[in-house]
């Protein structure tokens, strides 16, 4: 009897040390939980990206970007996610070359958010308007793209549509030839287009007018100036001209399907620079604005009766 009550405890005892192996294993996986989530951690700490988070820790020097120093100042851009600089030029009223020289960039396709861009001429007061006349950047006067459209042949030679535009001396002007001298008076603007009117100025949607026409209608420029820029490199506008008439007034001509000035050449109220396409257009038509100080101004205020 007595061996027999001896053995009944010999195996209770393992079931209870299964029992309490069981349960043990149940509780393992909370236990490990953050032992897992350790090597994440330093995963996470050694990617390039925490390595950017990690500079901003005490001890660590962030590189800072050009011209964060002057971040908030008058007469100073902040680069925004989906910025080019000929979008910030034309925003600024400047000449996207200009920008070039006066920020020291060695590749105007290349601008970093964040970054600091001085947007007024070095030595203008930021809070005035100023009223110099139309100066010329000695840079390469390419579109930012860096290469030519294919719709676009009088960018480098002017098409056969372009040679009774182009027949007065002053489409042969060098870069080097005068600005418009009246450069603090008001422009003497004339109509860009023939064709009607179909869409008037809003500043949010539509920072302009839509003039309609037939593909090769001429373009015309609506005031004296210079060409700041001819190219296709800022989206939703096609082929582009803009120009320049004063240190105050840009006009901006889109859609195109042939362009017919070059960069930095000077161009006269009424000459054709242009035939009227639907490149980045839905239609054909004439899509025309007016900034000054690179703000969007109703033309249709500006232009003569007709």
């Amino acid at each position: 009897m007595q061996i027999q009550f001896l053995r009944k405890p010999a195996r209770v005892l393992p079931l209870i040390a299964l029992a309490a192996l069981l349960a043990g294993c149940g509780s393992t996986p909370h236990r490990a939980a953050p032992v897992e989530e350790r090597p994440v951690g330093a995963a996470k700490a050694n990617s390039a990206t925490a390595a950017a988070g990690a500079a901003s820790s005490p001890g660590a020097e962030a590189k800072p970007l050009p011209g964060a120093e002057n971040a908030g100042k008058p007469g100073y851009y902040t680069v925004k996610p989906g910025d080019t600089l000929i979008r910030i030029a034309l925003d600024n009223g400047q000449n996207w070359r200009d920008l070039v020289k006066w920020n020291n960039l060695e590749n105007p396709n290349v601008i970093e958010k964040g970054q600091v861009l001085r947007v007024v001429q070095p030595g203008v007061d930021a809070g005035a308007v100023s009223t110099r006349p139309v100066t010329t950047a000695k840079v390469e006067s390419r579109p930012l793209d860096s290469k030519p459209t294919s719709s676009a042949p009088g960018t480098s030679a002017p098409a056969s549509g372009a040679s009774a535009a182009n027949s007065a001396s002053v489409a042969a002007v060098t870069p080097a030839a005068t600005a418009p001298r009246d450069a603090e008076d008001e422009p003497v603007w004339g109509w860009p287009a023939a064709g009607n009117v179909t869409a008037g100025f809003d500043e949010q949607r539509n920072k302009g007018l839509a003039f309609s026409g037939k593909v090769g209608d001429p373009v015309l420029a609506a005031a004296d100036g210079r060409v700041v820029y001819a190219g296709s490199g800022l989206r939703g506008y096609g082929n582009l001209v803009i120009i320049k008439h004063n240190a105050t007034y840009l006009t901006a001509y889109a859609h195109n399907q042939t362009l017919l000035v070059k960069d930095d050449q000077v161009v006269r109220k009424g000459q054709k620079i242009a035939e009227m396409g639907s490149s980045d257009a839905d239609q054909v038509k004439l899509h025309f604005e007016v900034r000054k100080q690179g703000k969007p101004v109703d033309p249709a205020k500006l232009l003569p009766a007709r």
